[in-house]
């Protein structure tokens, strides 16, 4: 376990990549004594100095929630982030690449809540409930922690679960519209197929994902609330782009395709 001085200090070289632009090595090797409860407070310091500084909490997102990404991550269970105001992003804007440290992208749907919803004892049906409609989005993942083996689940809870940014699509859909677990996507880069999956890699079904998500976020008396968008897991492995790169989501089930382009 750390100190509260040294998880002070991460954050502040978490902060400190934006200006170096050199992501930090792995926490698990520089703090051998770090431990998950560290790493989730370090994330919670680093989302309190953006919402001092004038950011507001827009949704959250659920990460390595498929076989795939969590064995990218060595990890055996999911992570998540609180994602504030600044990482959305409507589809079709461009995206300038070199905001980022080492981009990569993921098919996702994501959540709009409708009803506040607070762990613990969230069931799925309950999600389901509380879930206004939902939309089909592009997460960026990204690494202030750079990515190299041994990489763990401590080491991407306290880089904001690897969270980038998200570019959301503007064709909604009701759960009760569509069989979530069967949505089919696949992702283009410049007009070719890279990835392709489908819902159920995510838990089964994301709505499990979200309902993960509110009873984890009920531990630490966090809340969804109306508006909040949850993102809720990759479908693929996470796709590397760069700048010139054009990308296109496409799904079944009526929601169509977001697309995006990095300079």
């Amino acid at each position: 376990m750390l100190d509260q001085k040294t998880r002070e200090k991460i954050v502040d070289d978490l902060f400190g990549v934006y200006e170096t632009r050199k992501p930090l090595p792995l926490l698990t090797k520089t703090y051998p004594e770090i431990e998950v409860e560290d790493s989730y407070r370090i994330q919670e310091m680093f989302i309190a100095r953006q919402i001092a500084a004038g950011r507001q909490i827009k949704g959250y997102k659920v990460g390595l929630t498929s076989k795939p990404m969590q064995e990218m991550a060595g990890s055996t269970e999911p992570d998540f982030s609180t994602m504030t105001d600044d990482l959305f992003f409507p589809e079709d804007t461009p995206v300038e690449t070199a905001q980022f440290f080492d981009p990569m992208i993921e098919i996702e749907i994501a959540f709009v809540m409708k009803e506040r919803l607070q762990g613990p004892g969230v069931l799925p049906m309950d999600v389901i409930r509380a879930t206004d409609f939902v939309v089909p989005a592009i997460e960026i993942v990204d690494f202030r922690v750079a990515r190299a083996p041994g990489m763990n689940l401590i080491d991407t809870v306290a880089d904001l679960a690897a969270c980038g940014a998200v570019v959301l699509g503007a064709n909604p859909r009701r759960l009760d519209q569509i069989d979530i677990r069967r949505v089919k996507g696949s992702l283009l880069c410049n007009g070719k197929v890279e990835q392709e999956g489908e819902a159920s890699a995510v838990l089964g079904n994301p709505v499990t994902s979200v309902a993960w998500l509110a009873n984890k976020l009920g531990e630490f008396g966090v809340a969804f609330e109306p508006g909040h968008v949850i993102l809720t897991g990759s479908f693929v492995r996470a796709f590397p782009v760069k700048a010139g790169d054009e990308i296109i989501t496409r799904y079944d089930q009526g929601f169509g395709e977001v697309a995006t382009r990095f300079i």
